[in-house]
């Protein structure tokens, strides 16, 4: 039996992936969650999705970050992103970060199968004419690698650097050493190559992650 995760605030789309999956499989297991906080609890509980159905903006995710998030936390559930926003900005830092394809949500209920199939047979989606646009993104593209690339805790040491806080209010609020903080920082500005805090949040910004 297939089992899906559905992370959406809104429950008319919800019904629309749900039909979509029906017209995919005789029997399927669904999951729905419409926020970050119930969709990592979600994963936490159940470890064997074939798939997340993630909304880009639906409470907590800020954009990018419940992506980033749900990669870095359960690399081994496959994502595809669903998402009114179909920007080639967008889909670029969709799929430079890990996700598994990219589905419009004003994409007809019998494309939206056809995505969920491909994905499923262990290929990537995305709308028709799209690839060409994203392989030309490049510089956006480079900047969602790099950022992605971080560990979980590298991550979570830049998020409150992007928001202001010192070394000790960081390792406070993570629970580690000034010394662990600082070893952190220096492995994100190498692995981001640069050389401040501000260069390594503006990284962050471009990529339009949110406080």
């Amino acid at each position: 039996m297939a089992k899906f995760l559905i992370a959406d605030d809104h429950p008319l789309y919800r019904e629309a992936l749900i039909l979509a999956l029906g017209t995919l499989f005789e029997n399927v297991d669904i999951i729905q969650s419409d926020g970050l906080d119930s969709t990592l609890e979600a994963l936490q509980q159940h470890s064997d999705f074939d798939l997340v159905l993630l909304d880009l903006n639906m409470p907590g995710c800020d954009n990018f970050y419940g992506l980033i998030r749900i990669s870095q936390d359960f690399p081994l559930v496959p994502v595809a992103v669903v998402s009114a926003s179909d920007s080639v900005d967008v889909v670029s830092k969709v799929m430079s970060l890990g996700a598994k394809g990219f589905i419009p949500k004003a994409t007809a209920t019998h494309i939206i199968a056809v995505a969920l199939k491909q994905i499923m047979d262990g290929n990537n989606w995305l709308p028709e004419g799209m690839q060409i646009d994203i392989e030309h993104n490049t510089p956006v593209i480079d900047i969602a690698k790099l950022v992605g690339e971080l560990t979980p805790k590298q991550f979570q040491v830049l998020k409150l650097l992007q928001n202001g806080l010192l070394n000790k209010q960081i390792a406070f609020d993570l629970n580690i050493t000034e010394a662990t903080v600082k070893a952190h920082i220096s492995a994100i500005f190498r692995r981001l190559n640069v050389h401040t805090r501000t260069q390594a949040v503006l990284l962050l910004t471009h990529l339009d992650i949110a406080e």
